[in-house]
């Protein structure tokens, strides 16, 4: 899934005829590098979210993608989920993911994996790596995100992370949901993360698969408590990201000479 419902308020006032996620970076939309490296990994379908100007993404990117240099037998299948058509408003986080869900777990048996990205990161190097899906499926937990080092704009960080048990082969460490007076080091959240379905149902989310209310719900309640049982995993990614969260961000990354 990838989230693009938000406004934007950081980057007007370009975001004011233009979502986030279309906005261009390094020669092509921002949400087409994910996208591109989703497709090259061989994923089925991609559901995106909208709600500001929402009605500019399926014009934008249709219903299918393949990225520009890799010729696929079939290409990835993108659709909808138009949270502003349906409700007026954007969803948050969780409760964007339970209207999805639907669409989300076509198809993918009793017990649905999917990554979940923001559409206005940059990381042209992650890979989604099927091997990690593998692993994440073949552990018990409800929830593995990728942490990086912590940009300027985000220096205390969001999570812990801790070596786990070495019988644990399948997984590498644990996500902490640090109290607020711990000195312990923190990484920033990338946005980037494998989920199961099972993290957006009873105990720890009480919205309906489908959210048919139109509930609005954040993410990070649902992780942390998840976290505070051990059922959330973690991996350190060092490779090139950034939150293209201001007008100085977008600039300084298409000025930048590195990829």
């Amino acid at each position: 899934m990838l989230l693009a419902a938000g406004r934007g308020e950081r980057m007007r006032p370009l975001t004011d005829a233009c979502p986030k996620p279309l906005l261009q970076v390094r020669g092509k939309a921002l949400a087409l590098w994910h996208l591109d490296a989703l497709a090259r990994a061989g994923v089925a379908c991609t559901v995106i979210n909208t709600a500001w100007l929402g009605e500019q993404f399926a014009p934008r990117l249709g219903t299918q993608h393949s990225p520009t240099q890799a010729a696929l037998e079939a290409p990835m299948s993108l659709r909808y989920s138009h949270e502003g058509q349906d409700f007026g408003y954007a969803l948050e986080t969780a409760g964007g993911i339970a209207r999805a869900l639907p669409l989300l777990c076509a198809g993918l048996g009793p017990d649905p994996i999917f990554w979940v990205l923001a559409g206005d990161v940059y990381a042209p190097d992650f890979a989604f790596e099927a091997q990690a899906v593998a692993s994440f499926a073949a552990s018990d937990k409800l929830a593995h995100i990728w942490l990086v080092p912590n940009p300027a704009h985000n220096p205390r960080g969001d999570f812990g992370l801790t070596t786990m048990d070495a019988s644990e082969s399948h997984v590498s460490a644990l996500a902490l949901n640090l109290p607020s007076d711990s000195l312990a080091q923190r990484y920033t959240y990338s946005t980037i993360g494998l989920y199961r379905a099972a993290l957006f149902a009873p105990p720890w989310c009480s919205i309906a698969p489908g959210n048919a209310q139109g509930e609005k719900a954040p993410l990070a309640p649902l992780l942390r408590a998840a976290m505070d049982q051990g059922r959330v995993s973690a991996s350190l990614y060092t490779g090139l990201w950034t939150d293209v969260g201001t007008p100085q961000r977008l600039q300084a990354l298409n000025e930048s000479s590195t990829r």
